[in-house]
């Protein structure tokens, strides 16, 4: 009987252990499955964000409003899945339809955005490293304007280390129809021969080749001047440009003639040409 007893128990006991396996094991594998369901679920949300992007990033200055048809050739979606997140998109104000046959254009929300960015801007901020890396390649003065109607204003400065060397000073104000670092925020600016004209009032610029120089600059991207603010002096500005692609300024070195002879004034614009790039790329221009 003894026996009998005790082989019932180590029977009992083996089904005890069997469930308890199966039980760890069913557990391990809800947790497992429902581990698997959350990321698979976090992924869907980041490819969602994803495409979601692609579709605000489709939009252009040129191409402001775009119609699922277009939109279709310039994101990989299918035709249901631009339609849902063009949905989510206009319910939180980042895009909104318009017109017969239906179109889209962005909304407020990208607007809020924009505001928010703009604010937080601090052009001589962004500029600082940008003109630290002309000011060690050049070893001239380095400056920043922006346009103030008929004047530019500088905004920010490196002055050369050079016992001979030009500089004005943060704050130093001209005639924008003067100098490279003018004439370049000109030749980009989208203004009419009237408003050029008022610009150039008590200048003594004449006005008759000026639209020719400011073509010259465009092709060349850069512009020069030689003794025409400050004798002995030589310029070289390059424009930037804002994120909707409008000039907002130029970056110049300043140098004597002695030093910036035409074979360095080309090298020069080149440079200020790559920098100034950097400085638009850091303003929101793709």
């Amino acid at each position: 009987m003894s026996e009998v007893r005790y082989a019932r128990q180590g029977v009992a006991s083996h089904a005890r252990l069997v469930v308890e396996i199966e039980m760890q094991w069913t557990a391990a594998h809800a947790f497992d499955k429902e581990n698997g369901l959350a990321t698979e679920k976090i992924n869907d949300g980041v490819r969602a964000v994803d495409r979601a992007l692609d579709i605000l990033m489709a939009f252009t200055a040129a191409d402001y409003e775009l119609s699922a048809s277009e939109l279709l050739k310039r994101v990989d979606l299918s035709r249901p899945t631009l339609y849902r997140l063009l949905y989510t998109l206009q319910q939180s104000g980042f895009l909104i339809s318009v017109g017969e046959p239906q179109k889209f254009r962005m909304g407020p929300s990208v607007a809020h955005l924009v505001h928010v960015w703009t604010s937080s801007q601090d052009l001589s901020e962004v500029a600082r490293p940008i003109l630290r890396r002309i000011w060690e390649q050049t070893a001239e003065t380095v400056a920043l304007f922006v346009p103030q109607g008929a004047y530019r204003t500088c905004i920010a400065e490196l002055p050369s280390a050079q016992p001979l060397s030009f500089k004005r000073g943060i704050g130093y104000r001209e005639r924008i129809v003067l100098g490279a670092s003018g004439r370049v925020i000109l030749a980009y600016a989208n203004i009419g021969a009237s408003e050029l004209r008022d610009y150039a009032k008590g200048t003594g610029v004449n006005l008759n080749n000026y639209p020719e120089e400011l073509e010259t600059i465009r092709q060349r991207g850069y512009a020069i001047s030689n003794e025409e603010l400050i004798k002995g002096a030589v310029a070289v500005a390059a424009p930037f440009f804002n994120g909707a692609g409008l000039v907002a300024g130029s970056i110049g070195v300043f140098g004597p003639s002695v030093r910036l002879n035409p074979v360095q004034v080309e090298e020069f614009g080149k440079l200020l040409m790559a920098e100034a790039k950097s400085m638009s790329k850091a303003l929101g221009l793709l």
